[in-house]
């Protein structure tokens, strides 16, 4: 082969001049073994979609994983809704939050000075109950005594309800409230015979419902069996750990332990064969989505007008342009692309989830995308309230500027609690703004991929847009119509908590499923590093550009800042 044409084949292969020959070969190797590999995920992809067009459009109602994640979710919560309308109670779930007895002590050691100048407050408005109640805890406070200092915070928030000042009794009923909780958050409640009890009951229904759901799609039931509790038994110690007083306080959420976890027992262990079967990132993950609707509430998002809104068009649409910009600039393929601009402009995980069924893209980018999502929220969820205390920014603006940016709920509240209690509210009100937009995204991405598919030989279709719609997304956007506009506030108030644990059990059960089927050898193959550094580039343009917009909106520059 003549010189001139190696040096084409090296430019061809994206190799230095300098490279030899065994350079050449290896690159050749690893384009066929990512040929194969997509060549196979295209085979996983056309049996899946010849599966499903098989089907009658009665069958796909309850065998497709889209359409039964909708059902259990709807399921869940109208079987809520029954046990509330019949008995005229909530249910009870197993509790995971555990606080240390050093750690509890610690804790009254910072409230305390905050109890003293609460006597001293209720002293001076002549609130004798509050102030009582207020010297009680104190007391029990100097003694270190939990037991004493937890029924002496009950006492306080309950003399907090009677106060005639508005002022003092939101303070005395807080302290009272926070207190009185971590002193029962006993270590011993965690691992009690009735919590045992609780968890066993949430996997036997998830075990039913996972065996109703596998039979359906036709998946086999007998290794789900076998496998189901162990990704369970996972799922119930990365909760135990999240629960934890100290590791709530900085913020790290149940999700970083699923992956942790799983992603040690996948990479270090090995996950046997039996085992896969219920690991079913996309049925758990769906099946959550829908319940997190019930929390998306149309009403709560108004509380700030249009500006919530406003904002979250404006951050989507910017910054999942920009993204998108710069992976095409770095050579990262278009589905890999789509996942990373939604997961880094709309919220997270759920909306690459959502992006991935509309694209249909592959399982390991998505697992790729959703470690660097939660690689990157801790640091960020520490670092941005410092940030915001430290340049003087507005309580609203810093709310608006976590809700924009941080990628789950959890994390802008745990960072907004951080600021102040109207940073928190005004960031949670932007982000289930943003949430709202999952279905909107979607949809677009759904129509753009099947006229993407026509321009390449396919025929574009009503219907091909509407097998590539992740069919959940409608779950989500009936449950939130639900909660928003139909059900009473005595009904959402009873049910709301309930159904939130239940949500959070699915999705732990989905990010264990991340971690397990995610080897670290796979997703260092994919795009050599240019992924990552798309998404780190995109965030942190996000973060200047949500900045910006929180100003403009949140701040009074241009409207009037929204009262909470």
């Amino acid at each position: 082969m003549k010189f001139y044409e190696i040096e084409r084949i090296k430019r061809i292969l994206g190799l230095p001049q300098s490279a030899g020959s065994a350079e050449i070969e290896a690159r050749i190797a690893e384009l066929r073994d990512k040929e194969q590999e997509l060549e196979a995920l295209k085979g996983e992809w056309r049996a899946r979609e010849e599966a499903e067009l098989k089907m009658s459009p009665w069958q796909a109602l309850y065998k497709s994983e889209d359409w039964l994640g909708c059902w259990i979710g709807l399921g869940i919560i109208a079987a809520a809704i029954l046990y509330f309308a019949l008995t005229g109670m909530s249910f009870k779930a197993p509790a995971f939050r555990w606080t240390t007895d050093a750690e509890f002590q610690g804790h009254i050691a910072v409230m305390a000075p905050v109890v003293d100048r609460l006597v001293q407050q209720a002293g001076d408005k002549g609130e004798a109950a509050v102030q009582e109640a207020g010297q009680a805890l104190q007391t029990a406070i100097a003694a270190k005594d939990r037991k004493a200092a937890g029924a002496a915070a009950k006492k306080l928030e309950a003399a907090a309800k009677e106060a005639k000042d508005k002022d003092l009794k939101k303070k005395a009923g807080d302290v009272g409230k926070d207190i009185g909780s971590q002193a029962g958050r006993l270590p011993d409640k965690v691992v009690s015979a009735e919590n045992f009890k609780y968890s066993l009951y949430i996997f036997l229904a998830y075990l039913v419902i996972g065996i109703i759901g596998m039979a359906l799609m036709g998946e086999p039931v007998g290794y789900f069996i076998t496998g189901f509790p162990f990704v369970f038994l996972i799922s119930w110690l990365s909760l135990f750990l999240a629960g934890n007083y100290t590791i709530h306080e900085y913020g790290l959420e149940y999700v970083l332990f699923c992956l942790i976890l799983g992603l040690f027992v996948s990479n270090i262990i090995g996950v046997p064969k039996w085992m896969m079967p219920a690991v079913k990132t996309e049925f758990y993950i769906k099946t959550g989505l829908v319940i997190l609707g019930a929390r998306v509430l149309f009403g709560v998002i108004l509380k700030a007008g249009s500006l919530g809104m406003v904002q979250a068009l404006a951050v989507v649409g910017v910054v999942w342009y920009s993204c998108w910009w710069l992976c095409k600039r770095l050579q990262i393929d278009d589905e890999f692309s789509a996942m990373l601009a939604s997961a880094v402009s709309i919220c997270g995980v759920s909306a690459a989830i959502a992006t991935a069924g509309a694209v249909k893209g592959d399982p390991k980018k998505l697992s790729y995308v959703t470690s660097i999502v939660l690689v990157c929220a801790v640091p960020m969820m520490v670092l941005m309230p410092i940030i915001s205390k430290a340049l003087g920014i507005p309580d609203a603006v810093a709310g608006a500027w976590l809700g924009g940016t941080l990628d789950t709920s959890g994390s802008v509240v745990a960072a907004g609690a951080l600021i102040s209690d109207l940073a928190m509210k005004v960031g949670v009100t932007v982000k289930m703004s943003q949430n709202v937009l999952i279905g909107v995204a979607a949809f677009i991405l759904s129509v753009v991929w099947t006229l993407k598919g026509a321009k390449e030989g396919e025929k574009a279709s009503l219907w091909e847009i509407w097998y590539r719609f992740p069919k959940f997304v409608l779950g989500f956007l009936a449950s939130s119509i639900l909660f928003s506009f139909i059900l009473s506030d005595a009904t959402i108030k009873a049910i709301g908590r309930p159904l939130q644990n239940l949500e959070v059990w699915w999705f732990a059960l989905a990010f264990t499923s991340i971690g397990l089927e995610t080897r670290f050898v796979d997703i260092a193959k994919l795009g050599g590093g240019r992924p990552a550094l798309a998404f780190l580039a995109a965030q942190g343009f996000n973060i200047i550009w949500t900045l910006l917009l929180a100003y403009l909106l949140f701040g009074g520059i241009i409207f009037p800042t929204p009262v909470f």
